[in-house]
């Protein structure tokens, strides 16, 4: 059984006659009725009166009618299914924080590319709940956020971690508090600060540290990167994870440097998360594996270089 033969049934139920479903098929009469013979021979039914006035459905064709519409419909479902599949899968979209932005996605990016050459990867930056409500509404394939250690995670997504690491102070080479083994409240009070702005987790980690206590200036900016440039010109200094500043490019040129919190054991987490509704593109599970394979080559890399 083909599914074209079934099509050919529904033509000429719908039309009224083996002559017109023809015309709209682009096939000769005999060559429509051989098909349909050949399913009523599979069947053991008869589709079809034949008569010398044309051929019509027949009751029993008419009583398989349902079946056939539901077969065809299901067909037509898997087809918008893969149509879907196809267009999705020329691109996903990822949400992100923007911590570990450079250390973690460009490199996971580039090898994904390697594999994957037609499809694009749309990042955007944007903050955790609006990554979070985009992933619901699956305008999100795919979100990178951060979580203090203890953090409820919401049970609506799937969540891997990627990286846990701990708050660092991020520091051009010659601040004062560069010479420092460990870095004080005291000592980050006394520098410009480069705040996360509200809605981000560094945010909340920061106002937690500082405890009420009041900088000597502060500055407010969205993301990660933004706050390892604005070291970088020497504007002051910004609280971040360490993964985001180990191994980013302007650590490895000279250009910042990052220095431990003194008496701080706050763990940092850094995880890949997606929709536990729906089933993800083909790309976008692809994406999340080079996530995590980089997560560990990342991991060993830190590990062997203690």
């Amino acid at each position: 059984m083909r599914i074209e033969q079934l099509e050919y049934i529904e033509a000429v139920t719908r039309l009224g006659s083996l002559r017109r479903a023809a015309e709209e098929l682009h096939l000769s009469q005999p060559a429509l009725s051989e098909t349909v013979r050949n399913l009523e021979r599979e069947l053991g039914v008869d589709l079809l009166d034949r008569k010398r006035s044309g051929a019509k459905i027949s009751d029993q064709g008419r009583e398989l009618l349902p079946h056939i519409i539901s077969v065809l419909e299901a067909v037509d479902r898997l087809r918008r299914a893969a149509d879907d599949q196809h267009h999705t899968s020329r691109m996903v979209r990822l949400g992100t924080v923007n911590a570990a932005t450079v250390p973690l996605l460009v490199p996971t990016i580039r090898e994904f590319r390697e594999t994957h050459p037609v499809t694009q990867v749309e990042v955007i930056a944007a903050q955790q709940t609006e990554i979070h409500r985009a992933l619901l509404e699956g305008s999100l394939d795919l979100g990178l956020v951060n979580y203090l250690q203890g953090d409820d995670i919401p049970p609506d997504f799937q969540t891997t971690e990627l990286l846990r690491g701990r708050p660092v102070v991020c520091v051009r080479p010659d601040s004062p508090l560069a010479a420092l083994a460990t870095v004080g409240v005291a000592d980050l009070l006394a520098e410009p600060l480069i705040v996360m702005r509200s809605g981000y987790v560094m945010h909340r980690y920061v106002h937690r540290l500082l405890a009420g206590r009041t900088p000597s200036f502060s500055y407010s900016t969205d993301g990660a990167e933004m706050g390892k440039l604005m070291v970088a010109e020497g504007l002051g200094a910004t609280v971040l994870p360490d993964f985001s500043v180990i191994g980013d490019p302007l650590e490895r040129s000279g250009a910042i440097t990052c220095r431990p919190l003194h008496d701080d054991d706050t763990s940092v987490l850094m995880v890949i998360q997606r929709s536990r509704s729906g089933s993800a593109p083909r790309a976008a599970r692809d994406l999340h594996e080079f996530f995590v394979r980089r997560a560990e080559d990342y991991r060993l890399r830190k590990a062997s270089s203690r």
